[in-house]
């Protein structure tokens, strides 16, 4: 017995695939948090480390490094990539012709940029 599977294009926001408000700022508190973590892993930091860089719990780290955002702003998330080394640029322009509405998102220079 053969089960038919319906596959559906994602539009680039999962968080908006599954009807979430706010699914914009869910991608880019998502995304912010990975690059955290990203940063975190690759300079072989300890949780308890990251917490006392961060100026946080150990808890808290393994919350932001296992997706569970609710407690984090943006903003924090930028202060959090400042503390590691990183600089946070906004770029405010006209939206794309391709797109009906303006978009967020994060972008993350060339592999060198980590």
């Amino acid at each position: 017995m053969t089960q038919e599977i319906n596959v559906q294009a994602s539009s680039g926001n999962v968080f908006a695939d599954m009807g979430l408000e706010n699914s914009d700022e869910l991608l880019v508190k998502a995304e912010l948090a990975r690059k955290i973590s990203d940063i975190i892993t690759k300079q072989e930091m300890t949780q308890a480390e990251a917490a006392e860089l961060l100026g946080i719990d150990q808890p808290k780290v393994s919350a932001l490094i296992n997706g569970k955002l609710s407690g984090f702003s943006t903003v924090r998330l930028f202060r959090f990539l400042n503390a590691l080394g990183r600089d946070v640029e906004i770029v405010v322009k006209a939206q794309s012709k391709a797109h009906s509405h303006g978009q967020t998102r994060v972008i993350t220079p060339s592999a060198s940029g980590n």
